[in-house]
């Protein structure tokens, strides 16, 4: 088993992150639960395959349980307020925890909560795909979808514990595998160029599930966000690194409506994009624009923007990001393979012309 310690410059706690298999048992979690109940988050996918033996690991525990429907399409304000109402309902005290157990939309649902109820509560993250375990289980980040666009509403609420056991990823349909792959390869662009190498090198032995280079590929990718996240848990700084590929990746997926993209696939086209954009401005060559291209289509991920989506529509969807702070668009674009840049001041303009020249 791997672990990693997440501490914070700026917050009084540390937690460990554990990535292994076979991690389903009492000692993993003991240290980490305070109450005398556990409420497990999941969903109708992955309870049937794991929550029996999650709970067995919890026996000596009051359980409750809340399964959500499976979908980004559910990772609403309405949803958000039912599952509420569950926690509420059983009368959860502030030394209890909650588990999510599932990919990222359980894991921002339950984590959400858990930074609401009673004014905060202690959550543990189980991810069972690829995407969460290498992301959105790490760094604690929470948030519901709004209409208008993806995460506008949440909170940051770091877990107690996360605990990636690899096994899951036997059971995840192939495509959501694929997806979670994008932000592995956009942890390598921000900070880390022999990562990225190893990723070209040993593509094959991933797309194999190979086990050995699974647990190397979640743990390198898990340590440079925690690295990230450590000295900047709150996003002030450089944890706007990790928004790689995310505004243009979230402007589509907002537009061709949740559930018609996976999160990651939109991101994967997000990346190239920001590569793209970046060469077209002179900050990156050709070369190395040319290689994150590459690299996203050798893991079967898509890399141009739908013909089903418009600028216009995209660029307004862009408008709306949370990252902005102003009327430009704020963007983070590679400089070369290991290193990237915050742009504050992208016009409308450019980014219309941009998309409108990208989809022709």
């Amino acid at each position: 088993m791997k672990y990693i310690d997440l501490s914070f410059d700026s917050e009084p706690f540390t937690y460990k992150i554990l990535i292994g298999k076979d991690l389903f048992n009492k000692k993993v979690f003991a240290d980490s639960l305070k109450g005398n109940s556990v409420f497990i988050v999941s969903n109708e996918t992955v309870a049937p395959l794991y929550l029996n033996q999650l709970k067995l690991a919890l026996s000596d525990y009051s359980i409750f349980t809340y399964l959500l429907p499976d979908g980004e399409q559910y990772k609403s304000l309405d949803s958000w307020q039912e599952l509420l109402n569950a926690m509420i309902s059983v009368r959860l005290r502030r030394n209890d925890t909650i588990i999510a157990l599932g990919g990222g939309v359980v894991g921002d649902m339950a984590g959400f909560a858990a930074a609401c109820l009673n004014r905060g509560m202690s959550i543990i993250q189980v991810p069972t795909t690829l995407l969460s375990q290498v992301d959105s289980s790490v760094g604690g980040k929470t948030a519901v979808n709004h209409p208008l666009g993806k995460n506008l509403i949440g909170a940051f609420h770091q877990p107690s514990l996360v605990v990636t056991d690899i096994k899951t990823l036997g059971t995840l349909p192939e495509r959501e595998f694929l997806a979670g792959i994008s932000e592995i390869i956009k942890a390598a662009i921000i900070s880390d160029s022999a990562f990225f190498e190893w990723l070209d090198e040993n593509a094959l032995h991933i797309l194999e599930h190979d086990e050995s280079a699974l647990v190397t590929m979640i743990e390198t990718s898990c340590r440079i966000k925690a690295d990230i996240v450590a000295e900047d848990a709150k996003e002030k700084g450089i944890r706007a690194w990790l928004n790689l590929g995310h505004t243009f990746g979230h402007a589509i997926e907002t537009c061709a409506g949740y559930g018609k993209l996976l999160h990651g696939e939109a991101v994967a086209i997000g990346i190239c994009l920001a590569a793209k954009f970046s060469f077209g401005n002179s900050s990156l060559s050709k070369t190395d624009s040319e290689r994150i291209v590459r690299l996203v289509q050798k893991f079967g991920l898509p890399t141009t923007i739908p013909e089903y989506l418009n600028a216009d529509e995209l660029t307004n969807a862009m408008r709306l990001d949370k990252k902005n702070t102003s009327e430009s668009i704020t963007l983070v674009l590679p400089e070369k393979v290991g290193k990237v840049m915050i742009d504050k001041s992208v016009s409308l303009s450019e980014i219309n012309e941009f998309l409108t020249q990208a989809m022709d």
